[in-house]
């Protein structure tokens, strides 16, 4: 009779144990599986300073850039960028050799033959992708052709212009760019006497940047 009741009793026990877990997972509030840890890419950003190099043709018809008195142009830039949102702006020096482009004088011929230039710029990104417009000033070194009895030298004038750049990883990104180039009162000697004339110049060129 003891060993029913003892029997009774853990029988019970058991049951009472079992109802209490029960109770206990069901006053559990549900827990969730963890969050994802995987974050997004950082965006591409183009802060930051940058050497390049470039070439491409310069020449002085229009709007044919493949006209006679075309010259190479090729030489290195370096300038620094600054990204606010999707603006950009910046500033870049570069210096050129042309090749050679000649423009018609009276009595004569110039050619180009080297150019700085100190330029601002400003555009919109497209996550890797700039557009960008640049105005500056710019020095152009003129020699002198048939007929020009003078070596002009170093002039003054402006530039104005637009391109498209692409980055890509490691810091590496590639450009293609349109120049214009004034320089007024360019004087020139010749058997017809001296006269000044503005040159205008058009430079298409490809290049690559290396950011850091």
């Amino acid at each position: 009779m003891q060993q029913r009741h003892a029997l009774c009793l853990s029988l019970g026990l058991a049951l009472l144990a079992a109802a209490g877990t029960q109770q206990a997972q069901a006053a559990d509030p549900y827990s969730p599986e963890p969050a994802s840890t995987y974050q997004d890419p950082p965006a591409f950003n183009w802060t930051g300073a940058y050497v390049g190099a470039h070439g491409g043709i310069g020449f002085s018809g229009s709007p044919n850039p493949f006209s006679d008195r075309n010259g190479v142009a090729f030489g290195a830039q370096a300038g620094y960028n600054m990204q606010m949102g999707p603006g950009i702006v910046g500033a870049e020096i570069e210096g050129s050799y042309l090749g050679d482009t000649e423009h018609n004088v009276r009595g004569g011929k110039l050619k180009e033959k080297w150019r700085g230039a100190i330029k601002a710029k400003a555009g919109l990104s497209f996550d890797q992708t700039l557009v960008y417009g640049t105005a500056g000033y710019a020095m152009t070194s003129y020699k002198k052709g048939g007929g020009v009895q003078n070596d002009v030298g170093f002039k003054g004038g402006y530039l104005v212009g637009a391109g498209v750049e692409q980055g890509f990883g490691g810091g590496l990104s590639a450009k293609l760019e349109y120049n214009y180039i004034a320089t007024p009162d360019v004087r020139t000697s010749t058997a017809f006497g001296t006269t000044e004339k503005d040159i205008n110049s058009h430079v298409i060129k490809a290049g690559v940047n290396m950011r850091f």
